[in-house]
């Protein structure tokens, strides 16, 4: 279960880089577009950067989240259980703030600032595994078990 927990703390960090790069890619496709001649109006629904940073950022990172929550109850990560609650409350916050976003697009802003915070928590929570040691298990005769 310690695996797990790792794997999936370092599967939201990636999930992360990858939001990042799908939405730069998007903007910067936008901007070559208008600056081709393009026009962007209310008929425009995105590109291909739009589609994955939505994709993964309302359905995947909320749905490894949620399982690592659900393992760290089990994985006995020395704070697992704090450390993937951390991430689960920021992604909650993180797919509200772009929610609300749309409607006031300065605190747009936060979108960015959660998802560095996200990046480096889901990051150190995957860290932790490798650099705690188990939890000796003590065995009915008395000898413990790594």
């Amino acid at each position: 279960m310690r695996s797990a927990y790792r794997v999936l703390a370092y599967l939201i960090a990636t999930g992360v880089v990858i939001q990042a790069a799908a939405i730069a890619y998007a903007w910067f496709a936008v901007i070559d577009k208008i600056d081709g001649g393009a026009v962007l109006d209310e008929n425009w629904e995105g590109n291909a950067g739009h589609a994955v940073h939505g994709i993964v950022g309302i359905s995947a990172i909320p749905l490894l989240a949620l399982i690592l929550l659900v393992v760290s109850f089990f994985a006995k990560v020395p704070n697992g259980v704090k450390w993937a609650g951390g991430i689960f409350a920021l992604v909650v916050a993180q797919v509200l703030v772009a929610f609300i976003s749309f409607g006031a697009p300065g605190l747009g802003v936060l979108h960015g600032i959660f998802a560095l915070a996200l990046f480096a928590v889901a990051f150190m929570a995957g860290h932790r595994v490798v650099t705690t040691p188990r939890t000796p298990v003590a065995t009915s005769a008395g000898a413990t078990v790594q």
